[in-house]
């Protein structure tokens, strides 16, 4: 089997637009949740959402690519050239090798329906355009990224709702390690719209402090109302040991774990089960104990129901007052189907820079967030190996194990 390392990260999301901005993001605990205005006037309960600024691809991309890449492809590209550029791979080596792509993607709302508008004022079909073809497709993001940078190898967009980022990573790892791939850029891309969350608005699964929009999302904490819409794009280069080697790359982490299971019960209520066996699962393939995490980026969404069952699902793998956890998502809010990809980049910017960031607004515990070993403030702590959990609607389950390139042996 091959080992498995990454040597790229990139990120667009709401707490900065590359990797230096990030990283002090979460060390500092910075929300980057606002109140947008724009979503009352449509109906919304709440009109909480992380904010992510347009990029600017003007300069970067013709006009012929630029009209056919959706909100999310956007964000994805700009994601990707940080991530490409951070793993010193050049145009030459995209061309001349065979590198893939796999991004975790679950929706082009926006597309959809502006295509739906446009067609019922034009009444003709022919007068639309063929941008909003391929802006409008799940596939928006691998379908353009594959073309923009030429790449040869497998060409997937992986559709699993909020563990979309995760198991892209994870089915990349897979193929890498069985040796049918050397490299592949693996990410998740979520855009950040009014169209796309209506109906998660209408499930009333959202927070409504929308007069203290920075304190809304509140995993685990007691007092949580739901959660906080967010978006924008990470993207995690990974490739064989052997390939980083033979070129030279600047070797970051290695993945040594992915764990993954269905839930089997309810379409939107999660339960113990399904999340706990992800977790022993990844701890398996890892060939690790439950000692050996130094640290858990929780899915933890800042939902009642879903927080409360992670955290039996850890208690009852890891013991009470286990390694240190915090979500990321209380400064993020919920990434949806690039989070489990940015949270990646997150917790490997902390283990890169040795600390673990706060799970901040985590006031008051609950009988289940009581038994965790939450931080509450930003930790220095040398990270080893931690782990990154991933759940969806659907009852999908993924969970990632990465460790500390220093420590091979």
């Amino acid at each position: 089997m091959n080992r498995v390392v990454i040597t790229g990260l990139g990120i667009y999301s709401c707490i900065g637009t590359n990797l230096d901005e990030v990283r002090d993001s979460l060390y500092n605990g910075k929300s980057g949740i606002r109140f947008d205005a724009e979503r009352k006037p449509l109906g919304f309960r709440s009109a909480l959402s992380g904010t992510v600024p347009t990029p600017n691809l003007k300069g970067l991309l013709d006009r012929r690519m630029r009209v056919g890449m959706a909100q999310e492809g956007e964000y994805a590209y700009m994601s990707t050239i940080e991530a490409l550029a951070n793993a010193k791979i050049d145009e030459d080596y995209l061309v001349n090798n065979e590198v893939g792509i796999l991004f975790g993607n679950d929706s082009s709302a926006k597309a959809v329906i502006e295509s739906t508008d446009l067609a019922r004022v034009k009444l003709d079909n022919t007068l639309l355009g063929s941008g909003l073809i391929f802006q409008s497709m799940n596939s928006t993001v691998t379908m353009n990224l594959a073309t923009i940078f030429k790449l040869k190898g497998i060409n997937l967009t992986v559709s699993a709702a909020c563990a979309s980022g995760s198991h892209s990573i994870g089915l990349g790892y897979f193929l890498i390690k069985h040796g049918l791939q050397k490299a592949i850029i693996c990410g998740g891309a979520q855009e950040v719209n009014p169209y796309v969350m209506g109906s998660f608005d209408g499930l009333s699964a959202f927070s409504i402090r929308e007069n203290e929009p920075e304190k809304a999302s509140r995993p685990f904490d007691k007092d949580r109302d739901g959660l906080v819409p967010s978006g924008g794009a990470a993207t995690v280069i990974i490739e064989s040991y052997e390939s980083a080697i033979k070129r030279g790359a600047p070797i970051i982490a290695e993945i040594v774990g992915y764990g993954f299971s269905s839930s089997g019960n309810h379409i939107i209520q999660p339960n113990v089960d399904g999340p706990m066996r992800s977790l022993i699962n990844c701890l398996n393939d890892a060939g690790l104990k439950a000692t050996d995490i130094d640290y858990i980026n929780a899915h933890a969404t800042s939902t009642p129901v879903g927080d409360a069952c992670e955290a039996k699902a850890m208690t009852e793998v890891f013991g009470e007052n286990g390694p240190l956890v915090s979500s990321t998502k209380s400064m993020t809010g919920h990434e949806c189907w690039m989070a489990g990809a940015s949270e990646i980049v997150y917790s490997t910017l902390m283990m890169q820079n040795s600390f673990v960031a706060p799970n901040i607004n985590f006031e008051t515990p609950d009988e289940d967030s009581e038994k965790l070993n939450i931080a509450t403030k930003t930790v220095e702590k040398n990270i080893d190996i931690f782990l990154s959990n991933s759940f969806g609607f659907g009852g999908t389950n993924s969970s990632l194990i990465i460790k500390k390139y220093k420590n091979f042996n």
